[in-house]
């Protein structure tokens, strides 16, 4: 029999073994990355048949593209820390991450009251629309994402996470990086077509 610390994951069977948990949050990702596929494909299509108003994009996007950026760093920087047990080091990546992903949610905010200054509604000409819905959607898994951290923040503080037991930081560690991406993706798409 094993000895293992308190909730701690057990060490797998198979090294290549995908934990149930993994396997999951993957055919979320897949979910999602169609979701946002089928949307920015719709915002071409909308756009080549015309009465699409074209803008410059909220100078806020910029900011959230750095936040996110640096969010996905420092939290990298978090897991190597749970790895070694530094967990007061991993406290402070954390908290790091959670006020830049803070940060991003707030310059998406930031970006709406712009587009409404400019007199640019979700309610209107579709390029706006589409704007509004692809960030609002991008900014609740964002917002998803924020709470996952605050959690595993939480368990930090209860001993739940560390270099034994990595499997929670490892999984929004994924999830985290993969709405960076997203993000990135998004961005770039936005400064080619609106």
């Amino acid at each position: 029999m094993d000895a293992t610390l308190p909730g701690a994951t057990p060490p797998a069977r198979k090294k290549n073994k995908l934990h149930p948990k993994e396997f999951l949050l993957w055919a979320f990702m897949v979910s999602v990355f169609m979701i946002f596929a089928g949307l920015t494909s719709a915002v071409i299509v909308r756009r080549a048949d015309g009465n699409w108003l074209e803008y410059v994009l909220p100078s806020a996007f910029w900011w959230s593209t750095a936040f996110v950026l640096f969010s996905s760093i420092s939290l990298q920087w978090s897991v190597g820390k749970a790895r070694r047990d530094e967990l007061g080091q991993l406290k402070m990546g954390l908290a790091t991450t959670l006020l830049l992903g803070t940060l991003f949610l707030l310059s998406q905010w930031l970006a709406f009251k712009q587009m409404v200054g400019v007199g640019l509604y979700l309610v209107g000409n579709p390029s706006s629309s589409f704007l509004y819905v692809i960030t609002g959607l991008h900014g609740l898994h964002m917002l998803s994402a924020v709470v996952v951290l605050f959690v595993i923040f939480a368990q930090v503080f209860q001993y739940k996470v560390h270099s034994k037991n990595m499997l929670a930081i490892r999984l929004g560690t994924l999830y985290w990086h993969f709405l960076g991406v997203l993000w990135i993706y998004l961005y770039v798409f936005f400064q080619l077509v609106f």
